[in-house]
């Protein structure tokens, strides 16, 4: 396995735990951030758990609802 995939599955675990994460201790359900955002309730589980990585479109309306920066997903 190339460091390049690793770097990004690495990248896309990360997002997701801190999605999650910002998410619960805001008290947001998947449906309510998903409402919030235009988008499925299904769509934030993939994210959460890491099969999916959205574009840096809709990780800024998820940042903007959480009151986070982009980059607080990515650390």
């Amino acid at each position: 396995m190339s460091q390049d995939f690793k770097d990004l599955n690495s990248l896309k675990l990360n997002l997701a735990k801190n999605l999650k994460n910002y998410r619960l201790n805001q008290g947001i359900s998947q449906e309510e951030l998903a409402f919030k955002i235009s988008s499925a309730r299904n769509y934030i589980g993939c994210i959460e758990r890491g099969e999916k990585i959205p574009s840096v479109y809709v990780l800024y309306k998820i940042a903007f609802v959480l009151n986070k920066k982009l980059d607080d997903f990515l650390s």
